[in-house]
C-alpha cells in the first residue's frame, strides 16, 4: 500500500511539472485574486503584523527570491495566472500601478479571513472586506482608465475573479480560543453556517462591483497542516475534528454556489474542492514520511529567517507549519483550471469558466 500511495503521489508531481502552460495572449483580459496567505504575493510586507515573509528561505525557488509569499516559490495564484496565459505575474495591490488595475491585481494578505477580527493576534492584516474595499478602488480606476462606466463594466465582465480565503477563519480564529470566542459561542455547524452567511454577502458585494466569472476555492484538510497536528490527534494521521469542522464549511459553500448561480443569472459561480484535489497526496504513509515542516520553524510555525530548508523539497507536502511548497501549489492550480477528477471543481474548473459567453 505504502508503495503504491507513493507512486500515485510522484505520477501526481510529474503530471503537473511537465503540464505545459498557455502560451499566447491571455485567455481573460483581466485576473483578480482575494485571499490569505496561500496567495499572497507581498502585500502584507509593509504591515505591522507577525504574518509576513519577506526573508529567505521564502522564496528560494523563486525568481526573484523572497517576494512575500508564503512558499519556497511560486503560490497557487502565480501558476494559474500562467495558466490563463500572462505573461508576467499578477502585481499585489500594494505596489500595483497604472495598467495594472485593468490588467488584474492580487488583493491577498496572510492571516487575512472572511471574519475582520480573524488573525487579529498577529497584528495587521487585510480582510476580505478590506480587500473588496480595494477593489472598489481598482473600479473606479479602470472607469478613469478605460473612459467610463460602460467601457469598464464591459471590461471587468469577462474577467477572472478568485477567492482562496476561509482557513485562517479556522486557524487563526475558531482554534484559537485565547483571542477569539467564536469556538465558546458557535458549534462547529453554527460556525460553518456564519461564516458562509457572510461570505456570500461577500461574494455578492464582488458581483456587485463587476465580477461575472467567479471561482472560489474551498478549504484543504487544515487537520493536516504541522501546527493543527501539535493540538494532537487522537491516534489519527490528522486531527479529524477539524477536517471534519472544515468539511461542513466546504459543504456549505457549494450549496451558496448553487444558490448564487441561481439567483444571479448573468453570472457564473464555480466551486474548486480543494479538500478532494489534497486527499490523493494525503495518506496515512506519505503524511508520517513527509507531512513534517520543511524548514526549521519558530514559535509562530513560520521558518526561521536564514536557515537552510530541506534539500528535496518537492517531495514534501508542507514548507513550514501551515503553507505547501510550490510542487503542492502546483497540483492544486493545475487541477482547479483543469480538473482530472470530476469532483475536482463544480459545476465545472476554470478552463470552461472562463470560455462561457455571459
Amino acid at each position: 500500500m505504502f508503495y503504491l500511495n507513493n507512486i500515485c503521489f510522484i505520477l501526481n508531481i510529474l503530471s503537473v511539472i511537465i503540464l505545459p502552460f498557455a502560451i499566447g495572449a491571455p485567455q481573460v483580459p483581466c485576473f483578480f485574486i482575494f485571499g490569505d496567505s496561500l496567495v499572497d504575493n507581498g502585500n502584507n510586507n509593509d504591515l505591522v503584523t507577525q504574518a509576513k515573509v519577506n526573508y529567505l528561505p521564502y522564496g528560494i525557488d523563486f525568481p526573484l527570491g523572497p517576494t512575500g509569499r508564503f512558499t519556497n516559490g511560486r503560490n497557487t495564484a502565480d501558476i494559474l495566472a500562467k495558466l490563463l496565459g500572462f505573461e508576467n505575474y499578477i502585481p499585489p495591490f500594494a505596489t500595483a500601478q497604472g495598467r495594472d488595475f485593468v490588467n488584474g491585481v492580487n488583493y491577498g494578505s496572510g492571516s487575512a479571513g472572511i471574519r475582520s477580527e480573524t488573525g487579529q493576534q498577529l497584528g495587521d492584516r487585510i480582510s476580505l472586506d478590506r480587500q473588496l474595499l480595494n477593489h472598489k478602488l481598482t473600479v473606479s480606476r479602470n472607469v478613469l482608465l478605460l473612459g467610463n462606466d460602460t467601457a469598464a463594466k464591459r471590461h471587468l465582465g469577462k474577467c477572472l475573479y478568485t477567492l482562496v480565503i476561509g482557513s485562517n477563519d479556522y486557524i487563526n480564529n475558531y482554534y484559537i480560543p485565547q483571542s477569539n470566542s467564536t469556538s465558546r459561542l458557535y458549534t462547529p455547524d453554527q460556525y460553518a453556517t456564519v461564516l458562509i452567511q457572510q461570505y456570500s454577502q461577500q461574494l455578492k458585494t464582488l458581483y456587485n462591483y463587476g465580477a461575472r466569472k467567479v471561482s472560489v476555492f474551498g478549504l484543504g484538510p487544515i487537520g493536516c497542516i504541522p501546527a493543527m497536528l501539535a493540538m494532537g490527534t487522537n491516534g489519527s494521521v490528522c486531527v479529524d475534528s477539524v477536517n471534519n469542522a472544515v468539511q461542513l464549511f466546504n459543504d456549505k459553500l457549494k450549496l451558496r454556489v448553487d444558490d448564487l448561480n441561481k439567483n444571479l443569472t448573468d453570472a457564473k459561480f464555480i466551486y474548486i474542492n480543494a479538500m478532494e484535489i489534497m486527499s490523493g497526496v494525503l495518506s496515512d504513509l506519505v503524511m508520517i514520511i513527509l507531512g513534517s515542516p520543511c524548514c526549521e520553524v519558530s514559535t509562530d510555525g513560520l521558518c526561521i529567517p536564514g536557515q537552510d530548508p530541506c534539500p528535496i523539497r518537492p517531495l514534501h507536502l508542507f514548507f513550514d507549519n501551515f503553507h505547501p511548497p510550490e510542487t503542492v501549489n502546483l497540483l492544486v492550480a493545475t487541477r482547479a483550471y483543469t480538473s482530472l477528477l470530476s469532483s475536482d471543481a463544480y459545476p465545472f474548473d476554470i478552463q470552461t469558466l472562463i470560455r462561457l459567453k455571459l
